[in-house]
């Protein structure tokens, strides 16, 4: 049984390998995707109608005050900035994205990442590149770089580097010559301590984004979908969809397309989406999964979850 979603979709035809559903335009380093308060790029106050349709460009400074806002950068990366900062976009290319903050505080979850990306921020002049999937926050009242998760490599010139890794941080004495001071260490942080207004948002987004995830994936179920941004024109913003199901550094599940089989359990709403990396917690209390998932047992007869594309182990459908 079709649902109304479902039948929208299918009558507007979304048929465009990784085009946005509904969106006027395919997403890019630098696109809006969520403000709350008061926001501007470029002296101009953002409001709901900029979200999915404006760019931050090279050179562009996105400001917030009583506010907050996030950026998408590369496919399954969010740039978060918290109130009272500012970030300049360095370079919106997707082979080096590169942004600069120029005060207050970015957090930046990494959800997907390759080794062609080459993903930098700028905090006092210095240079920190993201190399694994995580979570980030940097600070330009104190630089700082600091991993939750992840790992990332501060730029000490003449080809150096030096790595921080997870729980940990590194002070960015950045002077005239954009260097870091070599002598300095990785120092262990108080996780509990460090997860303020700035974590527990970005906690808070990444599980929406989850939600809107777990809900697109299974109207784009078995369209031959590649990876990158889905818009959702529900939610009023771009999730993401890779090929395969992962957790984000807060412990949100994402769907990838077509893997709605009892093996994963749970069904995508109420606490369908997995959580805590587990993929099939959840489950008795997903609103159409059951223990079977959203589709029931599988995604076709013998499918992954052995059941069959409807009904099979709990599905109500």
């Amino acid at each position: 049984m079709m649902t109304l979603r479902s039948m929208t979709i299918a009558v507007l035809g979304l048929g465009l390998l990784g085009a946005p559903v509904f969106a006027a335009e395919p997403a890019r380093p630098g696109t809006v995707n969520y403000v709350e308060g008061a926001a501007y790029l470029e002296g101009t106050q953002l409001t709901q109608k900029d979200i999915g349709s404006t760019d931050q460009d090279a050179g562009q400074v996105l400001t917030t005050g009583a506010g907050r806002a996030e950026i998408l950068l590369t496919p399954g990366v969010f740039l978060r900035l918290d109130r009272n900062s500012a970030v300049k976009m360095i370079s919106p290319d997707l082979m080096l994205t590169q942004v600069e903050l120029v005060k207050g505080r970015a957090g930046i979850e990494v959800d997907e990442i390759h080794e062609q990306n080459n993903l930098q921020v700028i905090d006092a002049g210095v240079a920190t590149r993201l190399q694994k999937k995580g979570y980030y926050e940097f600070d330009a009242g104190k630089p700082t770089a600091m991993v939750f998760k992840g790992e990332a490599a501060v730029d000490l010139g003449d080809g150096k580097s030096k790595e921080i890794k997870g729980h940990h941080e590194f002070a960015l004495a950045g002077g005239a010559d954009g260097q870091a001071m070599t002598n300095e260490k990785p120092a262990d942080f108080n996780e509990g301590q460090a997860k303020d207004d700035l974590y527990n948002w970005s906690s808070l987004r990444s599980q929406c984004l989850a939600e809107d995830n777990n809900e697109m994936a299974a109207e784009y179920d078995g369209m031959g979908m590649n990876p990158g941004w889905f818009w959702d024109p529900y939610a009023f913003g771009y999730t993401y969809m890779g090929m395969g199901p992962f957790a984000s550094p807060f412990g949100w599940g994402y769907y990838p397309f077509g893997f709605y089989g009892g093996g994963y359990g749970g069904g995508y709403y109420g606490r369908g989406y997995y959580r805590n990396g587990g993929y099939a917690h959840g489950g008795s209390v997903g609103v159409r999964g059951g223990a079977g998932g959203f589709h029931g047992g599988g995604m076709s007869g013998g499918g992954m979850g052995g059941g069959g594309s409807h009904g099979g182990g709990g599905g109500h459908r």
